[in-house]
């Protein structure tokens, strides 16, 4: 089991729309091929700060089975334009 680890640093003031753009984002995700889980935290120190964890089966089921997928530009449409910066992804096993 391979985890993704995403730090999302959301732009000032969007985090309720984030996360009501994530509860349509997650029908996407938790469909495709090795997704095993997910969770979204907030942060409690920082406004507007979330980590994103992601249980896949294999680093290759994130990486090419959703990034290189047609549901992973519906994803990034939905989500990516809330991100500043743009988070970095690590995967952890």
């Amino acid at each position: 089991m391979i985890l993704e680890v995403a730090i999302l640093h959301i732009k000032k003031g969007l985090s309720e729309d984030f996360e009501i753009d994530f509860q349509k984002a997650e029908s996407i995700i938790s469909s495709r091929k090795g997704y095993i889980s997910h969770q979204l935290k907030k942060c409690l120190e920082q406004e507007d700060k979330f980590i994103l964890l992601v249980n896949w089966e294999t680093l290759e089921d994130h990486e090419i089975g959703f990034r290189k997928s047609d549901k992973y530009q519906e994803w990034k449409e939905l989500l990516h334009h809330f991100y500043k910066p743009f988070p970095t992804v690590e995967h952890y096993k």
